[in-house]
């Protein structure tokens, strides 16, 4: 989806220092000392307009959220939520999912969320899914072992082919969904994206998996 740009956007993320990281490279290893704990530290790549990444910062005040998301005036409107409900665990990176390696150290996250990614649905665009085989490398090499992706999209030809990457990497599938508004599942916090499509009659897919 198009966004509209917002050319105020990079100087109004540049005045919220306490809530945006300019430097992420320059935490790297020390990202306990930052956030002035030793709570677990999980992340959203592509975290869109923040609904998640707050909804979950406000129900697991003992967690530690960092949202990343590459379009600055799409973050923007993350940033607003969190100052809006003064948020003070969780954190923006205006950055690419590529250079997490640069920012984190192996274990320094604890969780990976992944929730309404671009499906990139053309066969010539496939290693830039999210779900990727040189993605989920860059996840392990930040996660802890047998650190943990929760997955969320509305496409299902993204999520079929996400589930057959996770195997063919040899990862274990703990959890799988077809139809998660109509399943047991507790705690789900929505993203605007999964408000949109399922208001629209479509079903969610989920699933969350481990490295071994």
């Amino acid at each position: 989806m198009r966004q509209r740009n917002k050319p105020w956007a990079k100087q109004k993320l540049d005045d919220h220092p306490q809530y945006v990281i300019s430097s992420p490279d320059s935490q790297k290893g020390s990202w306990s000392d930052y956030f002035g704990n030793d709570h677990p530290v999980h992340i959203e790549i592509g975290t869109g307009k923040g609904r998640f990444i707050t909804g979950m910062a406000a129900q697991n005040p003992a967690i530690n959220y960092i949202g990343i998301e590459l379009a600055e005036s799409v973050i923007v409107s993350a940033l607003d939520r969190i100052i809006e409900q003064e948020l003070p665990n969780v954190k923006l990176m205006n950055t690419n999912a590529e250079d997490l390696r640069d920012f984190f150290e192996k274990g320094e996250v604890d969780r990976v969320y992944l929730n309404f990614s671009d499906p990139w649905p053309k066969k010539r665009h496939a290693k830039r899914r999210l779900t990727y085989k040189t993605f989920l490398s860059i996840y392990e090499d930040i996660l802890p072992e047998h650190g943990e992706i929760h997955f969320k999209t509305d496409n299902q030809g993204l999520f079929e082919y996400s589930l057959t990457s996770f195997s063919e990497y040899g990862m274990l599938l703990n959890y799988v969904s077809l139809d998660l508004h109509n399943s047991d599942y507790e705690g789900n916090i929505m993203t605007e994206y999964e408000e949109k499509f399922s208001n629209k009659g479509s079903r969610i897919y989920r699933c969350e998996v481990q490295y071994r």
